[in-house]
């Protein structure tokens, strides 16, 4: 018995234009899972410190 055919990408292509390929949508903040825990300690600070100069800046 011959072999069958498994897979075509026949007409994929068209269909998958018809509406346009977009990118997914990106998140507003980005996860920081997985980023060096020194640049993360690092920055908690400074963002810590960031707020205190706002408050007295606005004073």
């Amino acid at each position: 018995m011959a072999k069958s055919k498994n897979h075509s990408t026949h007409h994929q292509n068209r269909k998958n234009h018809r509406n346009g390929i977009y990118r997914p949508p990106k998140q507003r903040f980005p996860s920081l899972k997985g980023v060096d825990p020194k640049f993360l300690r690092n920055m908690r600070f400074a963002k810590k410190h960031n707020k205190k100069t706002v408050k007295v800046s606005k004073q």
